[in-house]
């Protein structure tokens, strides 16, 4: 083998190293973020501090629809940050939080009938009850719109001892 095509295929090998390393750091880093963003009682972004990613929770009942708050309507609540589009939807929020924020802190009430807390994802919602609730995935969410009572009456009963194990 001559020492030019060595060296093409030390680069290589080298590149293949760098990214099989890479891919390991990332999956690290995203399942260290994932775990640190459900130890909180309401389930923030770790960098930015916004709850619920930045979607405006009032705008669920309002709009029936998941829609990102803006920076100038902003509002702090329960150690969080929370984005609406609007004024009167920040004003409704502020006078009502237990109301329009998310149940169970923003937690997956599907995972924790299962006893663990798991991250809801805003695009993923119901309102039931008047109450709103977000989900980590879509089948969850499907679930528990077929039943919402049973699965709200184990997540209630779940709740406190998993929302005591959380980080203060």
């Amino acid at each position: 083998m001559t020492a030019q095509r060595q060296e093409k295929y030390g680069w290589c090998r080298r590149v293949a190293i760098f990214g099989l390393l890479a891919g390991i750091l990332a999956a690290t880093w995203l399942d260290s973020s994932a775990q640190a963003s459900t130890t909180e009682r309401v389930v923030t972004n770790r960098f930015s501090g916004l709850a619920i990613e930045g979607f405006d929770p009032v705008a669920y009942f309002t709009d029936a629809a998941a829609s990102v708050g803006r920076p100038e309507f902003e509002a702090a609540e329960g150690g969080a940050v929370w984005r609406f589009r609007n004024e009167g939807n920040r004003a409704s929020f502020v006078a009502h939080p237990e109301i329009y924020g998310p149940q169970f802190g923003g937690y997956d009430p599907t995972d924790l009938v299962r006893g663990v807390t798991c991250a809801g994802n805003p695009r993923f919602w119901v309102v039931a009850g008047n109450r709103l609730y977000l989900f980590n995935r879509e089948k969850s969410r499907d679930a528990f719109a077929a039943d919402p009572a049973r699965f709200l009456k184990e997540a209630k009963a779940r709740w406190p001892e998993l929302e005591a194990n959380l980080a203060q």
